[in-house]
């Protein structure tokens, strides 16, 4: 990973929220109001995301973009006069395009796992596989209470958990894109085989922080820690921003790529 990637990621940030008219355990992608992702670094927002209703929003932070990438990204007044989708996405506003045009080109979305009984019962399978293998790799331990929250590690050996995580998803490899495979057990053997824990806080019965800690995959001096924690807790509404101007994903995908547009519906792929 060049060190400059690294130290992004380092730094970074990332915020989910997702609004529902169910409980999200008990939630489809129909019943989903509204979401909101924001990747944020070191130096600001690099990219936010919203979906309010039927409306997706896209937000570029050039700048934090431009630093982050170490590179200068094409001012809009120096793109050509038809990329109109690309100079908005540039200028660091709000775009909008309608939420479902965002899926309706993907190749393969009709044999997508919730149109797809089969690939519902291959999702089953693979869940029921996971359980076995949380039960049998996976070593808990109560370690007390800290800050008002329980707190329970769970430890396993890493290049063990993720070959036989990845061998437990090898029946969803069919639903994957064209061209998308998954690692095998051969690329994986010189993967670091150390033990890796995570943490997890409970206060008042919910799950409130997970904590894994990523040192002992790296050569780092003992005691030296990495630490990937992710919150949970109320997140905030996706609300509508002020001022949005629409844009054509299709055109967009066109004018990045500098080919052909996507097929439409009524246009099939050959």
């Amino acid at each position: 990973m060049p060190e400059q990637v690294a130290e992004l990621l380092a730094g970074a940030r990332v915020s989910v929220s997702v609004q529902s008219k169910k409980p999200l355990k008990d939630s489809s992608a129909t019943d989903i109001t509204g979401m909101a992702m924001k990747v944020s670094g070191p130096d600001g927002d690099l990219l936010e995301y919203r979906q309010v209703d039927d409306w997706a929003y896209l937000r570029a932070g050039v700048k934090p973009l431009e630093k982050a990438s170490g590179s200068q990204l094409p001012a809009p007044e120096d793109l050509p006069p038809d990329a109109t989708d690309l100079k908005q996405v540039l200028s660091g506003g709000w775009v909008k395009m309608p939420a479902d045009s965002l899926t309706k080109n993907t190749p393969g979305q009709e044999n997508s796992p919730s149109a797809n009984p089969s690939a519902q019962a291959r999702q089953k399978k693979v869940l029921n596989g996971l359980q076995r293998l949380i039960n049998r790799e996976v070593q808990l331990k109560d370690t007390g209470t800290k800050n008002g929250a329980d707190h329970i590690t769970a430890t396993a050996p890493s290049r063990t958990l993720l070959t036989g995580l990845l061998d437990e998803l090898r029946p969803l490899a069919v639903d994957l894109p064209q061209g998308a495979n998954l690692p095998t057990s051969k690329d994986l053997k010189n993967a670091p085989d150390k033990k890796i824990t995570a943490d997890f806080a409970i206060k008042n019965g919910t799950l409130n922080e997970v904590s894994v800690d990523l040192a002992p995959l790296a050569d780092t001096a003992k005691g030296d820690k990495f630490a990937l924690v992710l919150h949970i807790g109320k997140g905030d509404r996706a609300t509508t921003p002020a001022q949005a101007t629409q844009i054509d994903p299709n055109a967009l995908t066109q004018q990045i790529l500098g080919g052909p547009a996507l097929p439409s519906q009524e246009e099939p792929a050959l």
